[in-house]
């Protein structure tokens, strides 16, 4: 039906970008609250013009006609009204779930499945997300965490496509991309069509680290590709068709509605926060880097209001780090590392921007560890994609020395990458 084929783009809304750089008010407010929208004298500095595949309804809502659809959504499947730079203040009412959308153009929904996280983004990581019924709509919602990763040809057989429709962050261990491998497969199996609608990639200005080694594939890195793949999720997703990912290598019937005014090396700070962790862009440009602490003993910022911003953990030198903090529960982290014990380690807020992974602070957490041989955790290796990095780091062998061993791997991924590309 819609055969690998990526939608030319048309005229529709238009999405003004606003950050999620300032905290909201309320700790406690749900994930798809809008953030705080930055000054007029700010706007400038971001995209005010990208409109996302979900944006493009005059494209797809016509392949959508007398179909029976499910939608593989959660908190960031919106689609925006128009909005003006002067309009300061978060509004509840400045945009609509895709699933409300399409529902009051009377296409016929007949399920939603949920990520990691959940359909309105409030599970905590790692957390059982449990099937349910919608209680705005009605629809049955299915999970696809847990055991229940891959939809079932029971959940798939009164469905003639699926659109799948989530804004990912750019980085392996980030699991959406592990739900569409599952989502793309199942419905090949199925022979039945997936409809992406594409959205940015906020970390996709940069390309870097360890190639994931097939031994040590799981849900948190499914494909050999570096940490930082600098794809968006349609390009992705004609990846994974590409490479014969899929089981037995069959091929996904796949449609890509893509982005206007979109390229890789865009600033894009996302409006909604992609998942309870990472509330702002400034979690979002160091996650890939201190993701690798969710593999040791330190903790990343969960069960703080500045997650995957700080470090820390009350085995490092408290000599060597000077900022302290105490993680406890919060509608991010119900049970997070080191809860309610003072932990030492560093607050990275203000550091300048990422454009590459950054092991300085793994490194020297490290180093400055009480007790190296408890640093670690099996997890880690699921986190880096090979045993290599662990070693290394143990080893003491420089980040630069360490950089010059994913090279080659880069350089081919890069290589094959260039052949999905849909943007600049």
């Amino acid at each position: 039906m819609f055969k690998n084929r990526v939608f030319p783009i048309i005229i529709g809304f238009v999405l003004v970008l606003i950050s999620c750089g300032s905290k909201s008010k309320d700790d406690s407010a749900k994930n798809n609250e809008i953030l705080k929208q930055v000054q007029d004298d700010s706007i400038s500095q971001f995209n005010d013009k990208i409109i996302v595949g979900a944006h493009q309804i005059d494209n797809y809502l016509p392949l959508l006609k007398g179909k029976r659809v499910g939608i593989v959504a959660n908190q960031t499947s919106v689609i925006f009204n128009k909005i003006t730079p002067s309009q300061k203040t978060t509004r509840k009412d400045s945009y609509t779930h895709l699933v409300d959308s399409l529902l009051q153009r009377n296409v016929n929904i007949k399920k939603v499945f949920a990520p990691e996280h959940g359909f309105r983004g409030e599970a905590d990581a790692g957390e059982l997300v449990k099937d349910g019924i919608d209680t705005k709509t009605n629809l049955p919602i299915i999970s696809l965490y847990g055991k229940n990763k891959k939809p079932s040809p029971e959940q798939l057989a009164d469905l003639d496509v699926v659109i799948f429709d989530i804004q990912d962050v750019g980085a392996r261990f980030y699991t959406y991309i592990s739900s569409l491998h599952y989502v793309m497969e199942a419905c090949a199996e199925a022979n039945i069509p997936v409809m992406i609608l594409d959205r940015p990639n906020p970390n996709g200005n940069y390309i870097d680290g360890p190639i994931l080694e097939p031994k040590h594939k799981s849900f948190v890195g499914m494909h050999p590709i570096p940490v930082v793949h600098g794809m968006t999720i349609g390009e992705y997703a004609k990846m994974i068709n590409g490479q014969g990912w899929l089981d037995n290598q069959i091929t996904c019937d796949l449609t890509v509605i893509e982005m206007q005014n979109y390229k890789h090396d865009n600033t894009y700070n996302l409006p909604i926060k992609p998942s309870p962790n990472l509330p702002n862009a400034k979690s979002i440009n160091l996650y890939p880097s201190l993701c690798f602490f969710e593999g040791t003993n330190v903790n990343a910022g969960r069960g703080t209001s500045k997650q995957f911003q700080i470090y820390g953990s009350p085995y490092l030198d408290k000599t060597v780090y000077n900022f302290k903090y105490i993680p406890m529960p919060n509608d991010g982290s119900k049970y997070p590392k080191h809860d309610g014990v003072l932990c030492y380690g560093e607050d990275l807020s203000t550091r300048k921007d990422l454009n590459q992974l950054d092991l300085s602070y793994l490194i020297k957490a490290y180093q400055n560890s009480i007790d190296k041989k408890v640093f670690f955790n099996t997890f880690f290796t699921n986190l880096a994609g090979t045993k290599a990095l662990q070693i290394q780091i143990e080893s003491g062998v420089s980040e630069q020395e360490i950089r010059e061993t994913w090279a080659d791997g880069l350089n081919t991924f890069k290589k094959v990458r260039g052949m999905y590309l849909i943007y600049e």
